[in-house]
């Protein structure tokens, strides 16, 4: 490989790591697992290591945390937060040691002792007391400056105000952790995703009033900058936090030697589940102080410790079944229904199987005991299987070869890309011949990027297509009101509002008329590319002759997987007699020309909350009119976040994080009108 391509990719994962910091330190929403993010980290050191030309100065070996939020003031830490470097298995350790040992210049047979403390999952603090009493509270930030978060911390009744010890420094900087118990989250749970993302939230609060109607709880572990003390050890630099009035870890310890930090390590696992707060793995420090002094630190991180982290939340259950849901596009997914279980602080009932291959793979069978992973907010999945507790009358799961609700067969599509058959099972019927596919297919019809009719939610799709209200999509535009004022839960005015909405949408563009209909691989911008070249229905309609279609092919961002599609789209006849039927009932406005020197040429918009007498979809349509172009996420690339009722707040504040304007929907008006 050259050198300039391996820059190139080094560089790439060294953006996107930035991406997963400033998500997860500054706001409190990791967008991957943890292990998936240590992992992650390793990739980009061993990357280094194999290529010594590749050196970034946002390199993980070199950073810390990310940079301090601009909601408060920042200050310097005295002595930096340094990271720890990580171990994930026994190797790990022994090579943790094997360099202490080397660098110490000591014999094999050296024996280490360390002071094994669990590592709690919560938000990093340094607490200044000068004179026995706390003046200034600190956050991580990137380890050399955070943000001054005194006062918020002062509402923590974990954290004294004063200490009167004799012994305590005249100046030092106590560490430890703010977090959340789980029964204290179980209040919380409908306001932050989990514990972690409580603590941090909670802390950033503007006003302190409102951070202290949160249980949060504060757990030392060490110290930063401090004048002289008496204190040779970390176990005993413990027990003197805990003298001072700190509360401490009930469940440190302190252990000689990799095996007992392994037994330690083990035990510590398996109680996990049943802690009052969230731990994801052990901290290793080596326990003498002057040998801490010696081995000092290398770049980011102290040569004495290390973190052994834990596996991703998991727990054992049992498969009471093996359920198999089938997609708008046919797609056959196994669900596997599971002997409910807290899995951190969350009960699980689910896991999905992934595809026909995955259970091969694992040979996971109904009645099995399995292992389940839920790793932040990914869908729990099973990770192995306990063939020994197996049933012997234990059969193995055999995918189905017919699909469950039509009974057509179910096939695997040849990817000409990968030269091999898809991992994904699909039913083979193409229109809405199968029960199944067609109320996914009504489902994503009125969903928000398709007619965005509102009020009719899924349930609601669900609940018409049993009554027989629903079977096709033009059957919305003709329903029985009278029959609907009188279900239970309706009446006289939610069936007027819900025909209010419908008549709303019987005028709709033609892009995303071709995007409602679900056909495979064609996503909106997809419809928006076929609906600018074919310009109007007339032509959409004669893509079913066959020699029309092909036509596409000369479309640039369309390609054979799109045209293939859109022919079996168009063979089917119950597909066909839907298009016609929609024509009939709806008013599909041409493709208009984009203009390409529109007030809003160059700039770039997203939209977050309701607007008033206007879809998010006919807004973005309107900018992109305007030659605006629209952006999903909320970059340095995004000028303009258009704000409407109730919005969403973690988008709002990166905006103003990132300096991005805010406007309003008469701001938009304004600048449309120019």
């Amino acid at each position: 490989m050259n050198e300039k391509f391996l820059k190139k990719e080094y560089l790439k994962k060294i953006s996107q790591l930035q991406k997963y910091d400033f998500a997860y330190y500054d706001k409190s929403a990791p967008i991957i697992a943890d292990s998936e993010y240590d992992k992650f980290k390793k990739d980009i050191i061993d990357f280094e290591n194999k290529y010594d030309f590749l050196k970034s100065p946002n390199s993980p070996s070199l950073v810390v945390g990310f940079k301090p939020s601009k909601n408060f003031k920042k200050k310097r830490h005295k002595v930096q937060m340094l990271s720890l470097s990580n171990a994930f298995d026994k190797e790990d350790l022994i090579n943790f040691e094997k360099k202490i040992i080397n660098y110490l210049d000591k014999k094999n047979d050296f024996k280490i002792e360390y002071s094994a403390e669990p590592k709690i999952d919560g938000i990093s603090a340094s607490l200044t007391y000068k004179n026995g009493k706390f003046v200034t509270g600190l956050s991580r930030g990137d380890g050399k400056e955070g943000e001054d978060i005194t006062e918020n911390l002062k509402t923590i009744n974990d954290i004294p105000k004063n200490i009167v010890e004799k012994d305590f420094p005249e100046e030092i900087d106590i560490r430890g952790e703010v977090f959340i118990k789980n029964s204290d989250f179980k209040k919380l749970s409908s306001k932050f995703a989990n514990p972690r993302n409580a603590a941090s939230g909670s802390l950033r609060q503007k006003n302190p009033n409102e951070t202290k109607k949160i249980p949060l709880k504060f757990i030392a572990y060490t110290f930063g900058f401090y004048n002289e003390f008496q204190i040779n050890s970390q176990t005993e630099f413990l027990k003197n936090l805990d003298k001072w009035g700190f509360k401490i870890n009930p469940l440190n310890k302190k252990i000689i030697g990799i095996d007992n930090l392994l037994k330690n390590y083990k035990s510590l696992e398996n109680k996990r589940d049943d802690l009052d707060f969230d731990i994801d793995g052990i901290v290793y420090k080596v326990n003498d102080f002057e040998l801490q002094r010696r081995l000092g630190n290398v770049s980011n991180a102290p040569r004495w410790a290390v973190a052994h982290k834990f596996s991703a939340n998991s727990g054992v259950s049992k498969i009471l079944n093996i359920e198999i849901q089938i997609g708008r596009t046919g797609a056959l997914t196994p669900v596997a229904k599971i002997k409910p279980i807290n899995i951190g602080g969350v009960i699980v009932s689910n896991a999905t199987l992934h595809n026909e291959d995955e259970i091969k793979r694992k040979d996971i069978r109904v009645g099995d005991i399995v292992r389940i992973e839920r790793a932040g907010d990914v869908i729990p999945h099973i990770t192995s299987v306990e063939v020994k507790k197996r049933d012997k009358n234990s059969k193995k799961f055999l995918f189905p070869t017919k699909c469950p609700s039509c009974g057509a067969l179910t096939i695997k599509d040849f990817n000409f890309v990968t030269k091999k058959n898809d991992a994904v099972r699909r039913c083979s019927s193409e229109g809405f011949e199968c029960e199944k596919i067609s109320i996914e297919k009504i489902k994503h019809f009125v969903s928000k990027d398709a007619f965005n009719i509102e009020g009719f939610g899924k349930k609601i799709v669900e609940n018409f297509w049993n009554l027989n209200l629903i079977k096709f999509p033009q059957d919305i535009f003709d329903l029985d009101y009278t029959k609907i004022k009188k279900l239970d839960g309706w009446g006289a005015q939610s069936a007027a509002n819900l025909k209010y909405s419908i008549d709303l949408r019987k005028k709709i563009s033609l892009n995303r008329l071709i995007y409602s209909l679900g056909i495979r691989h064609i996503g909106l911008e997809n419809a928006k590319i076929i609906s600018k070249h074919l310009k109007n229905m007339k032509k959409f309609l004669e893509l079913s002759k066959i020699n029309k279609i092909d036509e596409l092919l000369n479309i640039d961002g369309i390609g054979e997987t799109q045209i293939k599609s859109i022919k079996n789209f168009f063979t089917n006849k119950t597909n066909l007699n839907v298009v016609y039927k929609l024509n009939k009932v709806l008013l599909i406005e041409d493709s208009k020309e984009l203009t390409k020197n529109g007030p809003l040429r160059d700039k770039t918009f997203m939209i977050t909350g309701k607007l008033t007498g206007i879809s998010r979809a006919e807004a973005k349509s309107l900018i992109e009119q305007n030659s605006g172009s629209i952006i999903s996420n909320v970059s340095k690339k995004l000028n303009y976040l258009v704000v409407g009722d109730k919005p969403t707040k973690r988008k709002l504040d990166i905006a103003n994080e990132l300096g991005v304007k805010v406007l309003n929907q008469t701001d938009l008006i304004k600048m449309l009108n120019k």
